[in-house]
């Protein structure tokens, strides 16, 4: 461990602690720092601070105490891959139900990164760091679909950039809780943190960040809606707040629906159907498209029945 001690100048007046020390550490989170705060290891005026919105004033003294970090070995698995394009550049996965894409505490092992790093070996972007080579963007562990692998730094660069100004193409479907009277339209609401449930995420005018989704029906079914969802923006559990902001929680999804479960699903019924964006070599169009799974078609039969 090693620590820090700096004073607060007057362009940090009234700042909250943990956003202090995120600009002080740039490299580092805000989640980081608030962990450190709530074990103790943050004190102001030689005080310890349990509270990470604590408002600083100028000359405080802050001291952090920053843990040594803690080397973690990814190691690659050999975990089939459904593999939907591969060429020098990138690859196109379909990722399945309850695979984790990158590691992290309590799955260092049977992630995505795990099998990509057996597949490619050492063909693998870097920027993201050793602990997610190859990932440029992300979906949630029950999510399932097409999902974009940088095989070099020059093509994370660019597909990167293209997500960060909304350019690629995300198509998703999903199955969402009660009938959905409009045959399509638009949610648009920041979305951050949730301010009582820091797992959660929420409608967070205040302090969330711009996001935007497309919506239309696809099909009506017995007390439940069959839909297609187009992101313009690509917010931490978008689709799933959206929805569930509007009183149609996708099916299955215990965090911002019901937690009844009546159909057994594991997780939200949400599938990365179609992606598409400018291949990073030739500067053409590209566009894939990952098969509806088959309990998603088995729960779409089921509902059809009733």
């Amino acid at each position: 461990m090693h620590k820090e001690t700096f004073e607060v100048t007057d362009e940090y007046e009234e700042e909250r602690l943990d956003k202090f020390l995120a600009a002080i550490y740039p490299e580092q989170s805000r989640s980081f720092f608030q962990k450190l705060i709530k074990d103790g290891l943050v004190s102001v005026n030689d005080v310890p601070q349990s509270k990470a919105n604590y408002r600083m004033h100028i000359e405080d003294m802050v001291s952090v105490t920053i843990p040594d970090a803690v080397k973690t070995t990814i190691l690659p698995e050999a975990i089939p891959l459904d593999i939907l394009y591969e060429d020098d550049d990138v690859i196109i996965v379909n990722k399945p139900k309850d695979m984790v894409v990158h590691p992290c505490p309590g799955h260092y092992s049977g992630t995505l990164v795990n099998a990509i790093m057996y597949h490619c070996r050492e063909n693998l972007s870097g920027i993201n760091g050793e602990i997610r080579p190859g990932i440029v963007h992300r979906i949630d562990k029950d999510t399932t679909g097409s999902l974009i692998i940088c095989k070099n730094d020059q093509s994370h660069r660019l597909i990167a950039e293209q997500i960060k100004v909304h350019s690629v193409n995300r198509l998703y479907r999903g199955i969402v809780k009660g009938i959905v009277k409009e045959d399509s339209g638009t949610i648009e609401g920041a979305i951050g943190r949730h301010p009582k449930d820091r797992k959660k995420m929420a409608i967070n005018e205040r302090n969330g960040k711009t996001a935007i989704t497309h919506y239309r029906v696809i099909e009506r079914l017995k007390d439940a809606t069959y839909m297609e969802f187009k992101l313009e923006t690509g917010r931490t559990h978008q689709i799933r707040v959206h929805m569930a902001s509007i009183g149609h929680p996708l099916l299955g999804d215990t965090v911002y629906g019901s937690l009844k479960n009546p159909y057994h699903l594991q997780g939200q019924t949400l599938h990365a159907y179609i992606i598409g964006f400018v291949h990073p070599a030739t500067g053409e169009y590209v566009e894939f498209k990952a098969p509806i799974p088959e309990y998603f078609e088995d729960l779409l039969n089921k509902l059809r029945k009733n």
